[in-house]
C-alpha cells in the first residue's frame, strides 16, 4: 500500500466511506495543529477537531493520509491556513468531498507578507503561510475564529464570547512580551533555519536571518556570510523547526560557539509555544 500514489489512496478512502452509513459526530477540520488551539479555546470540547497535518510534518509538501479524509468527510467545517502548499495542492478536492462543509481561510484576516522570490513550492500562492506565530496575527485569528464557530451555532455565541474573551487576555500576555522584547535597548536579530518567524519580525521590529536562501540549502558563500555575522554581532542561538534537518545550523554553531535550539511552531499549543519564543529570543538578543 506504500507505493500506492496518495491521491488513488483519497479516491479509495472516499469510495469506500459511500459504502456504509457514516456516523454523525461534530468534526471540525484545521489545516495545522495551531488552529486547533484557537478552535478549542473558543469551542471548547463541542467539536473533535481534525488536524490535517499531523506533528513532524511539513505543511509545505504534505499529503493527507485516507483516516485524515474519513474525518474530512464528517467535518461540519474546514479551516485553512490559505498560503500552505499542501492546500494549493489539496484544497479544492478537499472541498469536492465534502460540499457541505463550511470553510474559512484565515489567510484572509490578515495582511499578508508577499515574498520577493516565487520559486519555492509553498509560496506559489505568493504570500509568506506562517502569520499565526505573531500574536498580532493571533488576534485576528481569534476574532475570525469566534465568529466563524458561532455562526455554526448561533445558540452559544455568549459562551463563545466568553471563552474569546479569556483567549485574547492569553495573546496580550504574548504580545506585551514581544513589545517588552522590541523596546528593550540592543540588537533584534536571530538566526533561524526556514524563515518561519517573518511575521513576528514585522510585527514587532526584528530581524529574521534565515539559513536557508531563497528556499535553498545554503551555499558555501551563504554559510561564511552566516558565520562571519554570528561572530561579528554575538549571535549565541540558532533556531530550528523541528521539521528540517539541523546539519547546517550546527555547522554553524560549531564555529561560532551559538547554541542550536528547536523550537515547534506548529504546536497544537499555541500559547506554550510562544513563552518558549520569548525565551529563545530574549537569548538571542542577548537580554538573558
Amino acid at each position: 500500500m506504500r507505493n500506492i500514489p496518495a491521491f488513488i489512496l483519497l479516491l479509495l478512502a472516499v469510495s469506500c466511506g459511500k459504502r456504509g452509513t457514516v456516523q454523525e459526530e461534530k468534526t471540525l477540520t484545521v489545516s495545522i495543529g495551531p488552529f486547533k488551539y484557537f478552535v478549542e479555546a473558543i469551542a471548547g470540547n463541542e467539536y473533535s477537531v481534525n488536524v490535517m497535518v499531523p506533528p513532524g510534518s511539513n505543511p509545505h509538501i504534505y499529503e493527507p493520509y485516507p483516516d485524515q479524509i474519513s474525518k474530512l468527510k464528517k467535518s461540519a467545517a474546514y479551516i485553512s491556513n490559505g498560503f500552505l502548499g499542501f492546500e494549493i495542492t489539496w484544497l479544492d478536492r478537499f472541498y469536492e468531498m465534502n460540499r457541505k462543509m463550511k470553510t474559512l481561510s484565515l489567510g484572509d484576516v490578515i495582511d499578508p507578507i508577499k515574498p520577493e522570490h516565487r520559486h519555492e513550492r509553498e509560496h506559489l500562492e505568493g504570500a509568506d503561510p506562517h502569520y499565526w506565530v505573531s500574536p498580532e496575527c493571533a488576534f485576528k485569528i481569534a476574532h475570525s475564529v469566534k465568529d466563524f464557530i458561532a455562526g455554526l451555532n448561533p445558540g452559544n455565541r455568549d459562551l463563545y464570547e466568553k471563552r474569546y474573551e479569556d483567549l485574547t487576555a492569553r495573546i496580550k500576555i504574548i504580545d506585551s512580551a514581544m513589545n517588552e522584547l522590541s523596546s528593550a535597548p540592543g540588537r533584534k536579530e536571530f538566526i533561524i533555519y526556514h524563515p518561519n518567524l517573518g511575521y513576528l519580525a514585522r510585527d514587532y521590529g526584528f530581524e529574521e536571518i534565515p539559513v536557508e536562501f531563497e528556499g535553498k540549502e545554503p551555499s558555501p558563500a551563504r554559510m561564511k556570510y552566516l558565520i562571519d555575522r554570528a561572530r561579528n554581532n554575538g549571535l549565541k542561538v540558532i533556531m530550528v523547526q523541528k521539521e528540517y534537518d539541523t546539519r547546517n545550523a550546527r555547522a554553524i554553531a560549531s564555529e561560532t560557539g551559538a547554541e542550536v535550539i528547536v523550537i515547534d511552531p506548529l504546536s497544537e499549543d499555541w500559547y506554550s509555544f510562544e513563552l518558549k519564543l520569548i525565551e529563545v529570543l530574549k537569548e538571542s538578543f542577548g537580554q538573558k
